[in-house]
């Protein structure tokens, strides 16, 4: 309905925390903020504080201010005129250097990343597809939904994921979108009844937001005789690149993102800004229709971002084959994808860094059988300060989403650094790689 009126939409994780809404309703400036009304008794004075002008509430129900207000208007409503440049919507990406950054998306970003993924993975009206993502993520919000209403399929809507619930679903449906941990929890926590009769139907699963391990890739192919379909996309890009659909494209490989989709270039370049050679590893760069405009309200970051030719520099680390498959073998060093959530060290490091008695603070990640990795904190006391790791922990639960909360918390005499002072994280990382194992 924004997009429609022409308006910009700018979707917020739940699990938001009042230090998280606060930053982000200041930045963006928005008009108009919604919530549920359990929330606004603390939305709101944040809100308003901010220059909003409106804040209604909207529950699971279809109860709340939002409905009510609409009820007086006209049921007849006729869409905006935008240009393809004009911006359709914003969506908060952290950063490792610190406070989140708001990718605006167009709306030729939106629906050339639609228009594109219609035709490669072969929707039809004849689809039914099984949402059980979060629709404040790319992932849901754009890459699902809008393939389903372009083709005018048909959606079986989950609030939350629930692995018996889902296969209950899968013989009605053709078509299934995940993270990694989805994939895990199914094989896992419904074995029994996630069986090759169940799937007979589908047609498609699809996952990203997050690698997916080669023993998931392969033991659900045995399990249910289908071929997971990786692919590779960020929030300020949507999707970059899938492994093929169809077979006389290729096959799909595990381990890979596949090739790079119509319209979109994808190469990888050197320290000196050369473009690496077959199997080369190096930065992953891209453009296209689908690659944003830049950051909200972040002129200089832009100017970062962007190579002198235009290409967006990802962050991510890469190559491709002979054949053009891209793979993924790392990323910025301290980002943390836990559950398919971007987890950035440096926010989470603020908040600990500001408590009483902490001196500093390090976050990594280590490897975790279900949400592929997890933060681990380590603290260095003040002088004279008793500092407890749960305690910590606890505190942090206040202020920042669950998936950003350290699964432990240490607390050391010292940081580990080189010559040059710069802590080293990958021997905190190697200290603590065997804590969930």
């Amino acid at each position: 309905a924004t997009l429609r009126a022409g308006f910009v939409f700018l979707p917020l994780n739940t699990a938001y925390q009042s230090g998280e809404i606060e930053y982000f309703i200041g930045n963006a400036a928005p008009a108009v903020v919604v919530c549920s009304g359990k929330n606004f008794p603390w939305v709101s004075p944040i809100a308003f504080k901010a220059g909003t002008r409106h804040v209604f509430t909207l529950n699971d129900d279809r109860s709340g201010s939002l409905l009510e207000r609409a009820a007086h208007h006209s049921d007849v409503q006729t869409p905006a005129v935008r240009r393809a440049d004009d911006l359709a919507a914003i969506l908060y990406t952290s950063g490792t250097t610190g406070r989140s950054k708001g990718a605006m998306l167009s709306h030729r970003n939106l629906l050339s990343n639609a228009q594109t993924l219609l035709d490669y993975w072969g929707w039809s009206s004849k689809d039914v597809l099984i949402h059980a993502l979060p629709i404040f993520h790319v992932h849901g919000l754009f890459v699902a939904s809008h393939c389903a209403l372009l083709a005018g399929a048909r959606m079986i809507w989950f609030a939350k994921f629930d692995p018996t619930a889902v296969i209950k679903r899968l013989p009605e449906a053709t078509v299934f979108m995940g993270v990694p941990t989805l994939y895990v929890r199914l094989l896992a926590n419904a074995s029994p009844q996630l069986t090759r009769e169940a799937c007979a139907n589908m047609r498609l699963f699809v996952a990203g937001s997050a690698p997916l391990l080669i023993e998931t890739f392969n033991e659900f192919h045995e399990r249910t005789g289908h071929t997971i379909l990786e692919r590779y996309g960020m929030s300020e890009t949507c999707m970059l690149t899938s492994n093929p659909y169809r077979a006389a494209e290729g096959e799909r490989r595990g381990g890979t993102v596949g090739f790079p989709l119509p319209g979109v270039s994808v190469r990888v370049a050197d320290d000196k800004g050369g473009t690496c050679a077959v199997d080369e590893i190096g930065g992953i760069e891209v453009r296209g229709p689908n690659v944003f405009g830049g950051y909200w309200r972040m002129p200089e970051k832009n100017k970062e971002e962007f190579t002198a030719d235009g290409w967006f520099k990802t962050g991510d680390v890469g190559k491709i084959d002979a054949r053009g498959y891209v793979t993924i073998v790392g990323r910025s060093k301290d980002l943390i994808i836990s559950g398919g959530y971007n987890v950035y060290p440096a926010e989470i490091e603020g908040y600990i860094n500001e408590m009483p008695g902490v001196a500093e603070s390090a976050l990594v990640g280590v490897p975790h059988p279900d949400f592929g990795e997890v933060g681990v904190a380590v603290v260095i006391a003040k002088p004279g300060a008793q500092l407890d790791g749960e305690a910590i922990i606890t505190a942090l639960k206040g202020q920042l989403a669950n998936f950003k909360i350290p699964k432990r918390c240490f607390v050391a005499t010292e940081l580990p650094r080189n010559t040059m002072g710069k802590v080293q994280k990958n021997l905190l990382r190697e200290q603590h790689k065997g804590l969930f194992a």
